[in-house]
């Protein structure tokens, strides 16, 4: 049986976004609720993995190893909630590269497929940016907005192109309802 995995993005879902890029571990700070909700995942039997776009190392704002001590405090903090984020993928480049990896381009989402051995068909993809939303429905994925980070704005957008999007105020709000869903289906 193939995992029962969701996949998240990083900034903005799981914690805080900056303009000014997360460029250090003490700069990572959740967003209320995030790592319970990664934990209730967890519990539920949910793989968790996370794709997101980091061009901070691109523009030279961070180095690998700063956004993998970055890494290891969300994981380390997902830990103490009973999270455990089974695979993190992420892209370096600038929006102007145009590389294949960079939401809402695919290539994030088709590795964590490769990775996990499965079709990415109905996978709930959680994110706060209109790219993430795009590049889950690239894949036929399960696109859900949370409308933390850029979230409020991004519900605005689909609205305004009358496109309904599976929406919650957070990432525990979207975490209960697909836990829910999972147990009664």
């Amino acid at each position: 049986m193939p995992p029962r995995l969701v996949v998240l993005d990083r900034d903005g879902v799981i914690n805080h976004d900056s303009d000014e890029f997360i460029k250090s571990p003490d700069e990572w700070l959740p967003i209320p609720g995030s790592l319970e909700a990664m934990g209730q995942l967890s519990a539920a039997g949910f793989d968790v993995a996370i794709a997101t776009n980091q061009s901070g190392l691109g523009r030279k704002l961070l180095d690998k190893p700063t956004l993998e001590a970055i890494h290891e405090k969300m994981r380390r903090c997902a830990r103490e909630h009973g999270g455990d984020i089974g695979r993190i993928v992420y892209c370096p480049h600038l929006p102007e590269d145009g590389c294949a990896c960079r939401k809402p381009a695919t290539g994030l989402l088709e590795r964590l497929g490769r990775h996990y051995g499965m079709s990415l068909s109905g996978v709930p993809m959680i994110g706060d940016s209109a790219r993430d939303i795009e590049a889950a429905i690239a894949v036929g994925g399960r696109p859900i907005l949370v409308l933390t980070g850029n979230g409020s704005a991004t519900a605005q957008l689909f609205e305004s192109l009358g496109t309904a999007v599976e929406t919650y105020p957070d990432l525990a709000a979207a975490a209960a309802a697909l836990i829910e869903q999972a147990g009664s289906g």
